[in-house]
């Protein structure tokens, strides 16, 4: 697992004379894409969680780009007019704390490439090709164990290539400070020195912790872009030559418009394809206390929530939080305005709580005063209610009942299993003490990772309740991690995986503008609807933009299974309706889905209604 990446741009790109003259070279667009933005949003895809961008020349442009993306740190090297690419890295060789990649900004590259050092188990190792007939040809020496000896642009000055340099590194933190060492010695008569220099010279010379090893991909489809016949080379043979290879190993496309598990990007997907590991070790120990710290701070101040996880569905997370968080003598309300309010009270049942249940339509809004006045009847120590009820995207006032109720000194566990991650939430100024969510709903991961986010304060007072369930205690699995980096039982690995590669996904969309996608998304479902006459259950003043009910139409002509199977055959799945007084079908628009996505959906819905005659 490689969390850091460096892209060297400190560079002036004269060689492309007027075209970088007022803009750096990893700008030049290719198909409408910058080159360095496509770079950076690889890197990520493999898991990266920063990318370090070591700029210069025309450095404004890097900070426009690192707007877009929070995973995204620069620095600038003032000297670049007159330093190599070596003293660009040397700016940035203080951020980096562990293994990295090492990049140049004017590379397009098939990501197999990092894929490739990614599962090459040498810590240090370059990326090299076969023949490119560039003309700016980069080749490789070798030692006899296979390891950088030399670089060099002149080919007579190497006995037997072993390649040509791609300009794709994977080295550790050590490495790279024996780099910066030799460079800082040679200030004064290599002012210019360019990185390939100081790698070669630690390989070839500081012994075999600093050997670099050669991973050789002969037909390995990449151009460095440093003149304008590289471009042309770049633009008509090599692009559509990476587009090809990369479109091969792209998963087949599902549009699922159901409530959970949601469409992930392929990203996603392959970040469960990695070298097997027993979760026992550090390692992957490190893994879940990035995943649990990350999760936190999306929901408030660092130090003030802890996420707690589990193996196991949303409806695991509520069971957790039902069975550890209210202590005997207590008494809850818990609000049943659909499907999952139901819920939580059958899990109440089950452990034998004492609560009443304050019963709310399932599809207009609560009706908060009268609420308030059953919690101010001094009956309860604890509320328990849905954020947004998954049954109809019916959205709770969650945060006004919140602050009410702590007013009063009573707890608050919310399932937020289909808000969080879309719907901005802050549990200290909502006055959330428990809330639950899980790993495959707009978070965009896989099922399996159940997350229970505890106020620390709150938490704290679990520690003495009574242990009604083993595998799904809160206090015993908190304070299990704490002291030995490891979950209680056998976590679900690949999906703890995919979870860390959504997070990092989530950084750089960010919470409001995922939330701006799916509106986008549910305006253009909505107007569709309005399109075709058909009505939608929960007033749409009231709706999340993330699921939406809509009535089914009164025809003979319509089926529920056969708008289900042509939908399927489509590539898109749809959800029949959950309310026992209402025949709804249910369209989500969380997850990986894109506005044009839900374009094509709506063609295909007003064919089909149109096309049998349901809806004008």
């Amino acid at each position: 697992m490689i969390k850091q990446a460096v892209i060297m741009a400190g560079g002036l790109g004269s060689r492309l004379k007027d075209k970088t003259k007022d803009m750096p070279k990893g700008f030049l667009e290719i198909n409408g894409e910058a080159i360095v933005e496509r770079s950076v949003k690889k890197l990520f895809a493999h898991g990266v969680e920063e990318v370090i961008i070591g700029t210069g020349h025309c450095s404004e442009w890097y900070e426009a780009l690192a707007k877009k993306y929070a995973g995204i740190r620069l620095t600038k090297n003032e000297n670049y007019a007159e330093t190599g690419s070596m003293g660009t890295l040397e700016c940035c060789a203080p951020l980096v704390k562990d293994s990295f990649f090492l990049l140049e900004s004017d590379l397009i590259y098939d990501d197999i490439g990092l894929f490739a050092l990614i599962n090459d188990e040498r810590k240090n190792i370059l990326l090299a090709s076969g023949k490119t007939k560039s003309g700016d040809e980069v080749y490789i020496e070798q030692t006899a164990d296979g390891s950088l000896l030399k670089l060099s642009k002149n080919r007579d000055d190497i006995k037997n290539p072993a390649g040509e340099l791609v300009g794709i590194s994977k080295l550790t933190k050590e490495t790279l400070t024996e780099m910066v060492r030799f460079a800082e010695k040679h200030h004064k008569d290599q002012a210019k020195m360019e990185y390939e220099t100081a790698m070669a010279h630690v390989s070839a010379n500081l012994g075999s912790k600093h050997k670099i090893a050669i991973k050789k991909i002969n037909h390995y489809a990449w151009r460095e872009i440093d003149d304008e016949n590289h471009l042309e080379s770049a633009i008509h043979t090599v692009y559509p030559l990476i587009i090809e290879n990369e479109s091969l190993r792209q998963v087949r496309r599902e549009v699922l418009l159901n409530p959970g598990p949601a469409t992930t990007t392929d990203s996603i997907k392959y970040a469960q394809v990695c070298a097997d590991i027993c979760p026992r070790e550090t390692e992957f120990g490190d893994v879940m206390e990035w995943v649990s710290k990350e999760l936190s701070l999306m929901v408030g101040e660092k130090g003030t929530i802890e996420t707690v996880l589990f193996g196991g569905s949303g409806t695991a997370a509520d069971e957790v939080m039902m069975s550890s968080c209210i202590p005997d003598d207590a008494k809850t309300l818990i609000v049943d305005n659909g499907a999952y309010g139901k819920r939580l009270a059958k899990i109440a049942s089950v452990y034998k709580l004492d609560y009443t249940v304050f019963k709310s339509s399932e599809y207009l809004p609560i009706d908060v005063e009268s609420l308030k006045k059953e919690l101010s009847s001094g009956n309860y120590t604890h509320l328990a209610m849905v954020y947004h009820e998954t049954t109809t995207g019916l959205l709770n006032p969650v945060p006004e009942i919140g602050r009410f109720c702590h007013e009063r000194g009573i707890t608050t566990i919310i399932d937020a299993v289909s808000a969080f991650a879309a719907i901005p939430i802050d549990m200290n100024k909502d006055c959330i003490d428990f809330m639950a969510s899980t790993s495959n709903k707009n978070i965009q991961g896989m099922a399996g990772v159940a997350l229970v986010f505890c106020r620390k304060d709150a938490l704290e007072k679990t520690k003495n309740y009574p242990m009604r369930n083993f595998y799904l205690n809160l206090w015993d699995q908190y304070t299990y991690f704490n002291k030995t980096h490891q979950t209680r039982f056998t976590p679900p690995v690949q999906a703890l995986y995919t979870l860390r590669q959504a997070i990092i996904e989530l950084k750089n969309e960010t919470i409001s503008g995922r939330y701006e996608r799916y509106t986008k998304c549910w305006n253009i479902l909505v107007q569709a609807v309005d399109d075709l006459g058909l009505k939608m259950l929960v007033p749409r003043e009231h709706q999340s933009h993330l699921i939406t009910a809509i009535i089914e139409p009164e025809s003979k002509n319509y089926s529920f299974d056969t708008l289900h199977d042509l939908a399927r055959e489509e590539s898109f799945t749809i959800y029949p309706g959950k309310l026992s007084d209402a025949n709804t079908f249910r369209i989500a628009n969380i997850g990986d889905i894109q506005p044009e996505e839900m374009e094509r959906f709506v063609i295909f819905l007003k064919n089909y209604m149109k096309e049998n005659s349901i809806c004008s």
